[in-house]
This record gives structure tokens, sequence and C-alpha cells, in this order.
């Protein structure tokens, strides 16, 4: 087995394009590879998973503890060849000032040798002090390799290599030169989904090539070999009762699902649906729904034309189909969306209007305290809830009397005090939530399911 995590001196150091490089390039080579992801993001993973083949997993010390980031870890990579973590940020950023968050401490919960990527555009013989300085900032560190990324020419190359081989114990293992053929496609909110990219697939194998003609990846395999096999943890599975029918938006417009929430899902009961909102005319027979965060934005036109199943899911939820949203599936449920100056018709499930901004409005990790509007349960069994939230966009001209299944604790959500609009049996969150044993929201949603469908039948029986 191999295992390492890559990680970068700062922020944009192209760490993201060198991982999915690395990823296919190994797939290509026949071997298994896991990847993982340090943070909340959904669409660097995106990325990870279409250059693998093979669905990323977050990992993250804000949302999960550290014996669920273990468990996560060997649940998911005990029967791969590789498994590949991609940082964020640099190497020892984080949120406080011991770095207990940081990729660093992930690396030493898991056991894993460090990959630097070091964008070496403008440097020289610096590039040796800061090596250095990553090496002495914490000797239990093992950076086991750097791959020079963004060069300017192989004499550039060549100086930095002589550099880092005089001052350093540290190998290159990897160089590779500028080329905007390598870039992945940015736009207002980040990366652009590997979903929603047309060419995507395409575009992994140009990047996987140049990875594997300019990172040396027999020495990056020798360095990353362990004998020390995963365990693998036990899954709890749910028995007895009938599975309940979850239809799920997955197209280009929603593509935020972390796949530990969908495998959440199935363990709890519940048959996964999915289906397309910008082609399909109307909801899937379903006993609940879960529209999870995308880019609607992008997508107005395509999303109000489809007439049939905007009206199609007003329908079942004012008829009081159980139905969680989040971030993007918020902004789709309201009456409108406005971008740019132009303003398209939405569900209109939500009493309110989306407007995009030019700057984040929700950016970060949150804290939620349930209230007893919170359809799923009690305030009283329900803690304090870890999740976060990324949002341009706020809502407009929501009721006076509005009911909120969250007070917020830190973050903005709505409106900086409350989140979680609660309309029958829907809750529409800008938050995004995370399965974790602080967290249980797939379970605690089936189960809710599965409750108002028997108060259905009940009524049913009833007349």
């Amino acid at each position: 087995m191999h295992r390492f995590l890559i990680s970068a001196a700062h922020k944009s150091s192209g760490k993201t394009t060198v991982s999915l490089g690395i990823a296919a390039a190994l797939k290509a080579l026949g071997l298994t590879v896991q990847p993982f992801k340090k943070g909340p993001d959904y669409i660097d993973p995106l990325w990870l998973g279409a250059a693998a083949g093979r669905s990323c997993r977050n990992l993250d010390f804000f949302l999960s503890s550290e014996d669920e980031i273990l468990a996560q870890f060997n649940r998911y990579g005990c029967d791969a060849d590789i498994c590949l973590v991609e940082g964020n940020h640099g190497l020892y950023d984080g949120l406080d000032l011991n770095g207990t968050n940081s990729n660093a401490a992930l690396a030493k919960l898991l056991g894993l040798p460090v990959i630097l990527v070091l964008d070496a555009r403008g440097m020289t013989r610096g590039v040796a002090p800061l090596i250095l300085g990553y090496q002495a900032f914490d000797p239990d560190m093992k950076i086991a390799g750097v791959i020079l990324n963004k060069l300017g020419g192989r004499r550039h190359e060549s100086k930095l290599r002589a550099v880092i081989e005089h001052y350093t114990t540290v190998p290159v293992i990897g160089a590779i030169q500028s080329d905007p053929r390598m870039q992945l496609v940015e736009r207002h909110l980040g990366l652009m989904p590997a979903n929603e990219a047309h060419a995507a697939e395409r575009h992994v194998a140009e990047i996987a090539r140049a990875v594997a003609e300019q990172v040396d990846l027999d020495r990056l395999l020798q360095i990353s070999a362990t004998d020390v096999a995963l365990p693998r943890p036990a899954l709890k599975v749910s028995h007895g009762d009938t599975p309940v029918r979850v239809a799920i938006a997955r197209d280009a417009a929603f593509g935020f699902y972390y796949a530990d929430d969908l495998d959440a899902l199935r363990l709890a009961g519940a048959e996964l649906i999915f289906f397309d909102t910008l082609r399909d005319p109307r909801l899937p027979d379903c006993d609940g729904l879960f529209i999870g965060g995308g880019f609607p934005e992008s997508f107005l036109d395509g999303l109000e034309g489809n007439v049939t199943l905007r009206s199609s899911i007003l329908d079942a939820i004012e008829s009081g189909l159980p139905t969680y949203a989040e971030c993007g599936g918020l902004m789709y449920l309201a009456r409108s969306i406005e971008w740019h100056g132009q303003k398209r018709r939405m569900v209109g499930a939500i009493a309110g209007d989306i407007v995009m901004q030019e700057k984040p409005v929700g950016r970060g990790y949150v804290r939620l305290q349930p209230t007893a509007t919170h359809p799923w349960g009690t305030a009283r069994d329900m803690s304090i809830i870890n999740a976060h939230e990324f949002h341009y966009s706020d809502i407009r001209n929501l009721p006076a009397d509005t009911a909120f299944a969250y007070d917020m604790k830190r973050g903005y959500g709505v409106d900086g005090v409350h989140d979680g609009i609660v309309h029958k049996n829907l809750l529409a969150s800008y938050t995004h939530l995370r399965s974790t044993a602080g967290c249980d929201w797939p379970d605690r949603f089936v189960r809710f399911i599965r409750q108002t469908v028997h108060r259905q039948e009940s009524r049913q029986c009833s007349r």
C-alpha cells in the first residue's frame, strides 16, 4: 500500500491540479486510487473523484472528531493501493494558534508522509530556506519530497534542483513547467465543478499525461510505501424498516453532495433516486426530496424553463413532502433568483427572493443551535451542530413570521441570526451539514420521512 498527503506552502500553488494529475496517472498504471480532501470543499473532490474513478472523501477536524477521521480513512482506504490526501491552504495553516486542524496535524494523525508542492515562480536560491523552515518548524513532520510547480523553463528547473540538492536533504520528485493547458477553469465560487465541465475527462487525461512526464511516480511510490494495512471498520446498517424513496437533484446545476452523506442515507434505509432539474419533466415518485448545493445562478434559463418540474416540486412540498435543501437548493426553492440584472422565476415554495452579490455573504465554518421549530426532532435532543456555509447570495422579502430551525452561534446563515427556513415539511438552509456522530442528519431525515409516511397512511386508513 501507498499513502501520502499532498500539501503546499500556501494557497493557489497548483496543488489541486498536481493532485488530480497524480491520481489519474497512478490509475492509468492500473492502481486503485482512493482520494481524500481535507476540509469541507465540494469542488476539488469532484475533480479528484473524476481523476481517480472513485468517490473522493472529505476529512475535516471541525466537522468530525479524530476518531471519526481515522475511521473514515480506514473504511475507504483499506481496499485501495493508493491513499492520496489533498490538503487545503498551506501545510501549517489552520484555525488556531497551535495548528490543531492543519494539514500537518492531519498528516501526523494518519501517519502520512508529505509531498510539498511549491509554486516556484520567481524563486531560485530562496527555495532552500523555505524548505528548511518548513522542516524546522515541526521536526515531527515528515516532508518526504517536493514537487516544483509553475516553472519558467528548464534552466529555472536546473537552478532550483541544484539549490535544493546542495542545501537540503529533501528529494525533488517532480518539476512541472508552467502550462496554461493544465489550469482548471475558474468561476465566481472557485473551480469549475467536474460534473459541470463537459470536457472534464479529456482535461484530466491531459493533466495526467503532463504530470506523468514531469513527476517521478516510481520515486513517489517508493517513499510512500507501507506494509501496515488499514483496518476495515464495521458499518452500522439499518434493519427491519421498508426503504423510503428519496429523490435527489443531481445534474449540472446541483452536484454538491458528500459521498459519505449519500452512503449514510442508504445505510439509514433510503433508496436514492436521482433526477435532473434541467431535463426531467416532473419529480419522480418519492417519499422525500433532497436538493443539495450547486450553481443554480449559472442555469437560470434552464431552471425557469422547466416549468412542469418546478410545478411538480411546488405541489409536492405544499402537499407535505418531506424536503431538505442546502444553499443552492434553497435558492432554487425560492420565488426567484436575480443575477447580473437578470431575474428568473424558481419553484416558489419559499416566500423570498434570491439576489446574487459580488462578495461572499456567508463563508466558513458555522455553529448552529437547533430550535423547537426544527422538523426532524426537538431542540432538547439536538446539540449544537458544526457545519459550514459558502454563498454569494442573500434572500430578501421573507415574511416577518418566517419560522427558522436554527439560531446562528457562528456564521451568517439567512440573516446573521437564523438559518433553516421551515415551511410545512420543508427545511431549507444556507448551511451545509455533514453526516457525523454529532450531526447524523441522514438518519434523522429518513426517520422524519418514515414518520410522515406513516401519518399519511394512518389518515388514509381512517377515512
